[in-house]
């Protein structure tokens, strides 16, 4: 049997953390075995990466070199992580993946969308998730909700903003694959209406 892999996207302060552990705990009261996870990062390796990503001592790193290194983080945490799981079956659960390197290097640095992507598809062996929520949040509400910002976090707004409307293409492309979500709406909310689609996604490939 093999797994299901559902991300959590959108830009900052939309609550994609809490609502990955949300979903997370729910699917292990059902007694599934489920693998959460973040990007960068997941493996002792891929963390340091994302150390040296988000540290803002390293502002004005090169565009090109922090595709790069998104990539390197994220082939090491398919190889290590993702993969075993889905291969035993497990549900595993991502706060980012693929989508974030295609808006925030793709579109906000301006490297090109099928650039990024070509570069990800060969780290990652092709590897999409199976389910993706984007949590959507206007910038200027979500980043009001940081109070420590890291290196991308303490972009202009206006780059921010070319960050969300990127993550809005992406789902419009494959509405198959997407579900965008209003962030703002109720914790309660949002849980529910993620548990649902969890729930049929799981149910179309029993």
């Amino acid at each position: 049997m093999t797994g299901i892999f559902i991300a959590f996207e959108g830009g900052e302060g939309g609550g994609k953390s809490t609502q990955a552990r949300l979903l997370a705990e729910a699917l292990l009261a059902e007694g599934r075995e489920v693998v959460r996870t973040r990007e960068p990062g997941g493996t002792p390796a891929a963390e340091a990466i994302r150390a040296v990503l988000l540290d803002p001592a390293n502002d004005g790193l090169d565009a090109r070199a922090e595709a790069l290194l998104f990539a390197a983080a994220r082939g090491e945490h398919v190889a290590r992580v993702i993969r075993p799981a889905l291969d035993r079956g497990a549900v595993v659960i991502t706060d980012r993946y693929v989508d974030s390197s295609l808006s925030y290097q793709g579109v906000a640095r301006e490297l090109g969308i099928e650039r990024v992507l070509e570069l990800s598809m060969w780290a990652t062996g092709g590897l999409l998730p199976d389910l993706t929520f984007v949590l959507d949040i206007d910038p200027a509400v979500g980043l009001a909700r940081v109070t420590d910002p890291n290196r991308l976090e303490a972009e202009s707004l206006e780059w921010h903003r070319m960050v969300r409307g990127a993550f809005l293409d992406l789902a419009a492309r494959e509405p198959q694959r997407y579900v965008v979500l209003d962030a703002t709406r109720p914790v309660e909310d949002l849980t529910s209406a993620i548990a649902a689609a969890v729930a049929t996604a799981i149910t179309t490939r029993s």
